[in-house]
């Protein structure tokens, strides 16, 4: 479902069935931490889902705020508990769960097998 910063993000949920208004992010509910739509600007899991698709790794939302002024982010830290690593590229994972892709180049124009 698309978020109130216009991106594609499994845990949140808005629910406008008959005019109802309601709108949560399920990842920082489970994580006992209050939801504001601005924190949608601010969160990079729609952008880890977008690149990595790995179900292996646990998600920790923590809300802070970088400067008494600004607003407040929110901050990811990532578990992979198949290899039990602490992740810390979410959009590439831990390296193990994700196999390497070899590929072959071949020239259009080469007649040999």
């Amino acid at each position: 479902m698309k978020t109130p910063a216009g991106k594609e993000c499994s845990f949140f949920f808005g629910d406008y069935y008959r005019g109802r208004d309601r709108e949560e992010c399920r990842l920082l509910l489970d994580h006992g931490l209050q939801w504001k739509p601005d924190l949608c600007l601010t969160c990079r899991m729609p952008g880890i889902q977008q690149a990595n698709g790995c179900e292996d790794m646990i998600f920790t939302p923590k809300l802070f705020r970088p400067l008494l002024i600004l607003k407040q982010q929110v901050r990811l830290e990532t578990f992979c508990k198949k290899n039990n690593v602490r992740v810390d590229v979410p959009e590439i994972g831990c390296g193990d769960c994700v196999p390497t892709l070899n590929f072959i180049m071949v020239d259009e124009n080469d007649t040999s097998d």
